[in-house]
């Protein structure tokens, strides 16, 4: 995790600030977790995800990227196909705030001054800090899972998305990006996290995995700057 932090920052603070061209705009879609409660499904938004997103494009094939995305996580047993946490019963909901700093590789050129239209599939991948609350169990097992506390924490986002020029001056993606997160306490399954001791009674699930958190949607992003003379990096 820490080269990945030192890989980041070494490369902004490298960069030739004579050339530059931004992108700013909004994210709009769903957000989803999966972890030890509800469906096991890798995509499938249960809440609303927005935020705003800053592109800093070096090249026509990689930009620095910073966002900052909020979104709503919901899970219910109810809704699982394994017959196990359909008896079980639990369901929670939390919400996410993120910011999210790296580097976003297009595996074709983009080029934003060709003057004619552009489109690529596209990478990205950093390093994640986000707020949540920690989840427990309210009394034994069997209660309601409560939210209690707060968790800061990081995690690596493995972003895949498509864009395309929709004018000029105006780009749109769609992109799905999965954040495997340093915790496992999105859904009360290991409070250990929270009350700093073990509790078995009201700790369930894997706890040999971390929860991991989904954000699917739309970008929109307005695009300025001059042409740049792109320097080798």
């Amino acid at each position: 995790m820490r080269y990945l932090i030192a890989f980041v920052l070494m490369s902004i603070t490298s960069i030739n600030l004579q050339s530059q061209t931004y992108e700013v705009g909004a994210f709009l879609g769903g957000a989803n977790y999966i972890g030890d409660v509800g469906n096991s499904f890798y995509v499938n938004p249960s809440g609303l995800a927005a935020g705003g997103i800053l592109k800093w494009n070096r090249s026509p094939r990689h930009s620095f990227r910073f966002s900052l995305i909020m979104g709503n996580i919901e899970a219910d047993d109810a809704e699982s196909n394994d017959t196990r946490r359909q008896q079980r019963g639990y369901s929670f909901s939390n919400t996410i705030t993120e910011a999210s700093l790296g580097l976003e590789f297009n595996f074709w050129d983009f080029d934003l001054h060709k003057g004619t239209s552009q489109s690529a599939p596209y990478l990205y991948t950093g390093v994640t800090y986000f707020r949540a609350d920690h989840v427990i169990l309210d009394g034994s097992r069997g209660g309601p899972l409560v939210n209690e506390g707060t968790n800061w924490e990081f995690a690596i986002p493995m972003t895949v998305g498509y864009k395309t020029t929709l004018s000029r001056h105006l780009v749109g993606a769609l992109e799905i990006g999965a954040r495997y997160t340093f915790t496992d306490n999105l859904d009360g399954s290991n409070p250990e996290e929270l009350l700093n001791r073990e509790d078995p009674v009201i700790t369930f699930g894997n706890q040999n995995t971390n929860d991991w958190y989904v954000f699917t949607g739309i970008t929109f992003t307005v695009t300025f700057g001059r042409k740049p003379c792109y320097s080798s990096f």
